[in-house]
């Protein structure tokens, strides 16, 4: 099962490269073929939709099937197939296919692992389970930064692509081959995903949920790009390496969370004050103004919200902490859908909402309502969040 892990933890390194690699190709694909950055947000968008419809029927795979089939399966088919289609794509129609396929192939990975742990370790070490599988994943997000600049540079974005599809085939088949499936549950009770959403003790989490995965997944998967080129002018190398420090941050906090429900005996309290932070360093991005602050201070402001933006897990490990056994791989794919639906949605409604201020009120101003958008969102997630219980006892 080691060798099994290794790789789902390998494919989602692939998951998270997906999710973030348009934002330093954005200048290149606009030079190639035309797609333009509110483009690229559509098709950012339609990865996450993509990756979260499939959380429904992949959770049921889980319970039912098994992660070892549920993976593999579709890694071969979305991620190879959808990174080849991106690979001879010549419109931003190719490229919004290929993002939908490769969206589908990703859905799986992270939920795979996450529901290995659930059935086989103990409740209290899931948090860090997680975390530690979501921060070692990440390495993704670091090769979508500078790595992929590097590599759209040297050998072309196509043939990057064409490797990135390969490297998909080949995980996909080795975790058929090395994926083991938990023992069934031993509680035979039926049960569905309405039944989830039916326990009032999810209802507060929710919210916070959908919105706190969307500011650190949106600004890091697109909009950190096109802004340090419009408004700072770098060049696609230097927003490779603006983007690694964000990607670097947004691992560091990840291994940060985890452990800090079992340091200080509450993992409520762990998600507020963090989000609390990650709302606080949005809107100073906000008060410190386009062209207003030297760009170091800038990308040490997105170094933040990824920090403090990466409470992912461990709001999953709050509320897998109510779910029934039988229903625990629905249940964590259950919160999957949830955080990378928002994203998606985040996505949608962000190259729209940034095209109609720039035409009203000029690019600045455009990015400001940007930032000050996905802070009052994340401030109305965290207040309902309050609301929340510790736990069931």
């Amino acid at each position: 099962m080691r060798a099994g892990l290794a790789l789902l933890c390998l494919g989602y390194v692939l998951s998270q490269f997906f999710r973030a690699f348009l934002a330093v190709l954005s200048q290149v694909l606009e030079r190639d073929i035309g797609v333009m950055p509110d483009d690229l947000a559509f098709a950012s968008g339609l990865w996450f939709v993509s990756f979260a419809v499939m959380q429904v029927p992949v959770g049921w795979a889980l319970d039912r099937i098994g992660p070892r089939r549920t993976a593999s399966v579709l890694l071969l088919l979305g991620g190879g197939g959808g990174a080849a289609l991106f690979a001879v794509a010549t419109s931003s129609l190719h490229i919004n296919l290929a993002m939908m396929l490769i969206g589908v192939g990703c859905s799986p990975v992270l939920m795979a692992s996450y529901y290995i742990f659930a059935r086989q370790f103990p409740p209290a070490r899931f948090a860090t389970l997680a975390a530690l599988m979501l921060g070692v994943g990440s390495v993704g997000n670091l090769v979508a930064s500078y790595p992929m600049a590097l590599a759209a540079e040297l050998v072309g974005w196509r043939a990057s692509l064409v490797g990135l599809s390969l490297v998909s085939i080949v995980v996909a088949l080795g975790l058929f081959a090395t994926v083991k499936d938990p023992e069934p549950a031993q509680d035979n009770t039926t049960g569905s995903l309405f039944d989830l959403l039916k326990m009032r003790v999810l209802w507060p989490i929710i919210p916070l949920m959908i919105i706190a995965y969307a500011p650190p997944a949106a600004l890091r998967g697109l909009w950190i790009g096109p802004y340090l080129t419009d408004i700072y002018g770098l060049t696609t190398a230097q927003v490779g390496q603006a983007t690694l420090a964000m990607g670097l941050a947004m691992i560091g906090g990840t291994l940060c969370y985890g452990p800090l429900n079992r340091i200080f005996g509450t993992t409520k309290w762990v998600i507020i004050l963090g989000n609390v932070f990650c709302a606080l360093a949005l809107f100073l991005l906000v008060l410190a103004g386009p062209r207003d602050q030297s760009v170091l201070l800038v990308v040490a402001l997105f170094a933040a919200i990824g920090f403090f933006g990466a409470s992912f897990p461990i709001i999953i490990a709050h509320a897998q902490s109510f779910f029934p056994q039988h229903l625990a791989g629905r249940g964590v794919t259950l919160m999957n859908l949830f955080a990378i639906g928002g994203a998606g949605l985040a996505q949608f409604g962000t190259g729209p909402l940034h095209s109609a201020v720039t035409v009203s009120s000029g690019v600045d101003t455009a990015y400001t309502v940007l930032f000050l958008a996905f802070g009052a969102a994340l401030v109305f997630g965290i207040v309902i969040y309050l609301f929340s219980r510790e736990s069931l006892s």
